[in-house]
């Protein structure tokens, strides 16, 4: 079988300025991460003239016979149908499996990582070479102008990448990926230090960030005031990065969140602002709430000394630690095996061979 997986990310400085509301007039940067926990789409051939969609996270299965015919609005199923779709794959029958290591709506990226992983699948079946850039703007092109998902940049990138970055989105709709290089000691340090909670709630970030979007498109001056001191952190995160001072990482978290907080009243609920004043009265030096917000996990930094006296304050209210490290790959194929046939759409027969190179059958 073919098998791709994909990282979900944390952010740490810049968010909702990957927003082509934001950035297409004053430009944007995300410091981000993408982590050890996947997306993986499975393919296997079949016999037929069908394919089969199957979510183990959705509960769900979808068979289709013509894709040209399908509606998208009426799938669960909209992600991998409209890549499907996009890459003209009438005529192929396949299996297709996904699961995910997180679940949906808990602000880590994982409907990007979706559709990263799917396309990733997709174009090494058909035997399609993509760039990690092409990759990350096709996926975003599905969501935001195939799916009209009000969605930023930051998330489809990250995953495609992996490993710690400073993504720029430029005014002219461009994008560039910079690796942040740290010191192996400084990397596990700073990651040491940080600590995901799950807050118990999954959240529906359309409507977070369709209002965010609006504020930023009328210019409403409380929003863009906030998102122009966003961006700015985001570049005092990578002077401190610079510096070695990853503690100074930890309080722009928190100055972070003090800003995001002004953009809307969604973004927080009183459960979440309960739960960060905890963990800053037992040590933890700033934080934010993954994603768009209103709810999902819980990001801090916190140095490793008073780790403990969080988790036991956070098991007391029923709130319990997501361990991770770093992923440095991004999306890429773990299991190519040989034996699996596909046709291209020019139609030529191909063979798939682990080293992923393909060769026309004689």
């Amino acid at each position: 079988m073919l098998t791709v997986r994909s990282p979900v990310r944390i952010s740490f400085a810049g968010g909702g300025t990957d927003l082509p509301s934001y950035y297409e007039r004053h430009g944007g940067i995300v410091i981000s991460a993408a982590i050890n926990r996947y997306f993986y789409t499975v393919l296997q051939k079949r016999r037929d003239s069908k394919v089969q969609v199957i979510s183990s996270d959705l509960r769900l299965s979808e068979t289709w016979e013509d894709l040209a015919t399908m509606d998208l609005s009426r799938t669960s199923l909209a992600i991998p149908l409209a890549v499907l779709k996009e890459l003209g794959c009438s005529g192929l029958a396949f299996d297709m499996f996904m699961s995910s290591e997180i679940p949906p709506g808990t602000g880590l990226g994982s409907s990007a990582c979706v559709c990263v992983t799917v396309i990733k699948a997709l174009t090494t079946y058909l035997g399609i070479s993509m760039s990690r850039y092409r990759q990350a703007e096709l996926a975003f092109h599905i969501a935001r102008n195939v799916l009209k998902k009000p969605v930023g940049k930051q998330d489809e990138y990250a995953s495609v990448f992996g490993g710690l970055n400073r993504i720029e989105f430029f005014r002219d709709d461009s994008t560039e990926v910079t690796r942040i290089e740290l010191s192996y000691e400084l990397l596990k340090e700073f990651e040491a230090n940080l600590m995901l909670f799950f807050t118990g709630a999954s959240h529906d970030s359309w409507s977070i960030l369709k209002h965010q979007e609006e504020s930023s498109r009328s210019n409403e001056p409380r929003a863009i005031e906030s998102l122009h001191r966003i961006r700015d952190l985001a570049w005092e995160v990578l002077e401190s990065f610079k510096r070695a001072d990853i503690y100074r990482v930890g309080e722009l978290l928190h100055e972070g969140w003090l800003a995001k907080r002004k953009i809307s009243e969604h973004i927080s609920t009183s459960r979440i602002d309960d739960l960060y004043r905890l963990a800053r009265s037992n040590g933890a030096v700033g934080g934010k709430i993954t994603g768009a917000g209103g709810g999902g996990f819980l990001l801090l930094f916190c140095e490793q000394k008073h780790q403990q006296a969080i988790r036991e304050a956070f098991a007391r209210e029923g709130i319990h630690e997501m361990s991770f490290q770093f992923d440095s790959q991004g999306s890429h194929v773990i299991v190519n095996d040989p034996f699996i046939d596909g046709d291209d759409r020019c139609g030529k027969r191909w063979t798939f061979y682990s080293n992923r190179q393909f060769a026309p059958r004689m």
